[in-house]
């Protein structure tokens, strides 16, 4: 199998991997390569009519991260607001009830043709239906290939207990998602994690799922665990986990294994705010602002 990169490495509970940028170097991305097609094709799907912005962040910055060509799908009734807004991007409408929720009906059939060529799938930003996301979710994995990665985030992660054994199975070993810590909670049956609390989460939830688990500054595979060691407390801000999530899309498309588009895609993200802090301060920047620094981190960490 040849050697194994440094970074590639994971620690354990008392002594995790400390992703640093010479961590990155000797756990080198593929190089991206030829025409947007060749270079990864993303799909990201999710926003209902209140809240597209989510879907419009994941896009933005999957592109930033190298990503060739980005597909969306959001409900009908703002697909168009979303292709104007985000030019760069095709757009599909979903079907939708009457709050403007996704309902997931009829959206494998919607989709199947960019799910067939997607190189990885990002669902669940901007959906606000539990019902309508799990039922989403099963129509859009029956479609997928076998051998598509795909980003759980948001409603995409809460809903995981309750999809159907199908989907579950289909998911497993090409699973990442990335909770936040009351999302962690909610998906173990928990009502809450404390902080000392948030890795031994992410371990069952991956053991449990079959997925890499990125929740705060922590990333765990394989009962193995690393730990992000940059950002501070601006990257809380709304958005800010979307542009995380579409981050680590645009590594999956371009080739990436989805645990080393989430450890980089964490990584770059949070040195993204520790560029911002420079010019805004230690808060107060927007997670817009956040996607349009993704390409001068990974170009400065010879990641493009």
């Amino acid at each position: 199998m040849g050697e194994v990169p440094e970074g590639a490495v994971g620690g354990t509970r008392r002594a995790p991997r400390l992703v640093t940028p010479h961590v990155l170097e000797q756990w080198p991305l593929p190089e991206p390569s030829g025409s947007k097609y060749s270079r990864g094709q993303a799909l990201v799907v999710g926003g209902a009519r209140s809240t597209p912005g989510g879907v419009l962040l994941a896009g933005q910055s999957a592109l930033r991260m190298g990503s060739g060509r980005l597909s969306v799908a959001v409900a009908e009734s703002v697909a168009r607001h979303v292709a104007v807004a985000l030019p760069e991007c095709g757009a599909t409408g979903l079907a939708e009830d009457g709050r403007g929720s996704v309902t997931g009906v009829g959206a494998g059939a919607a989709l199947a043709r960019e799910l067939a060529r997607a190189d990885g799938l990002l669902l669940g930003p901007g959906l606000d239906d539990a019902d309508g996301t799990a039922r989403l979710l099963a129509e859009v994995v029956q479609e997928l290939p076998a051998d598509t990665p795909v980003i759980l985030d948001a409603y995409g992660v809460t809903v995981l207990p309750d999809v159907g054994a199908d989907t579950s199975r289909a998911l497993r070993d090409r699973l990442v998602v990335t909770p936040n810590t009351a999302e962690l909670a909610f998906l173990l049956g928990e009502d809450e994690l404390d902080a000392e609390d948030v890795v031994a989460g992410a371990l069952e939830a991956s053991r449990r799922f079959g997925a890499v688990v990125g929740c705060d500054t922590w990333v765990v595979a394989d009962r193995r665990i690393w730990q992000i060691t940059t950002g501070d407390t601006g990257l809380g801000t709304s958005g800010s986990g979307d542009v995380v999530a579409g981050a680590t899309l645009g590594l999956l498309s371009r080739g990436a294994t989805p645990l080393q588009a989430l450890v980089w895609g964490k990584y770059v993200h949070a040195a993204a705010g520790d560029d911002l802090v420079m010019t805004h301060g230690r808060v107060g920047y927007l997670a817009s602002e956040l996607a349009g620094h993704l390409p001068r981190v990974l170009r400065s960490l010879r990641g493009n």
